[in-house]
């Protein structure tokens, strides 16, 4: 399949109020900035595919994981502070899942292979911080905390030699991440 028909596979819908009401958006793509579209958005609708959504734009920010679903009123749900300024189409991935982690930025410090889901890269690797990644491989979530809690970050293929690059805070690092499997969709 196209990565064109794949992209129609995916479609989500922005409303500006809390359970489907007001204004709406609809994507089956990247969107940098929705505020040419929606004032504000509230609540959404993912008919088919996985995104990740920000409370700013141009991807940056606090990120959360949508897959098919309705959120009528996500804020509370996830305690957002802030409605959503963009979103990333997740496109699924066949085949085998490889990432490299680093206890450092700029891939410094112990690092590891990973195929599979780690839920606590501390038990697992005695790494104390994973500060930088290699995505060699597949589409993977990085959580805050173990047990895949806390905020969260999208990672798909490409090198990440420091964390706060992809807009996160100071100091930010993982002690969870799993890969995004054809399941979610």
């Amino acid at each position: 399949m196209t990565s064109t028909g794949m992209n129609m596979m995916n479609k989500i819908t922005f409303y500006e109020e809390r359970n489907f009401q007001g204004r709406s958006y609809e994507s089956s793509s990247d969107c940098p900035d929705m505020s040419s579209y929606l004032s504000k958005c509230h609540s959404c609708r993912v008919e088919r595919g996985c995104f990740m959504v920000y409370d700013r734009t141009n991807f940056m920010g606090n990120q959360y994981f949508m897959r098919r679903g309705e959120y009528a009123d996500y804020m509370s749900m996830m305690g957002m502070t802030d409605s959503i300024r963009s979103c990333r189409m997740i496109p699924m991935h066949r085949g085998q899942y490889r990432m490299k982690i680093y206890e450092k930025e700029n891939f410094g410090g112990q690092s590891y292979e990973l195929m599979d889901d780690c839920d606590n890269v501390m038990d697992r690797y005695r790494m104390s911080n994973c500060m930088s990644c290699n995505v060699m491989d597949g589409h993977w979530l990085m959580y805050e905390q173990a047990q895949y809690r806390g905020r969260m970050m999208y990672m798909r293929p490409g090198e990440y030699r420091n964390f706060m690059n992809q807009g996160m805070n100071q100091g930010m690092r993982f002690m969870s991440m799993r890969h995004i499997n054809d399941s979610y969709y």
